[in-house]
């Protein structure tokens, strides 16, 4: 039997790569799928600076505000 990964959703091809860890279709499917998925991903600089901390700091403030936002809608 013939699995088809990429039609498998992400966390059930993750599921499959941890047990299957030697599959190596698999975890270069998966590899590609999570870096697809991370091009529309922010990326913030390492808070090394004050002016970067801020940011970060601003960012998780942003986030956390979302997921309040959520759990009340």
């Amino acid at each position: 039997m013939s699995l088809n990964f990429v039609e498998m959703d992400i966390r059930s091809l993750r599921a499959y790569v941890l047990d299957n860890r030697n599959d190596d279709e698999a975890f270069y499917v998966l590899a590609d799928r999570l870096k697809a998925s991370s091009v529309s991903s922010t990326v913030y600089p390492c808070p090394d600076t004050p002016e970067n901390l801020a940011i970060m700091e601003q960012a998780i403030q942003e986030k956390l505000g979302q997921s309040i936002q959520k759990q009340k809608g």
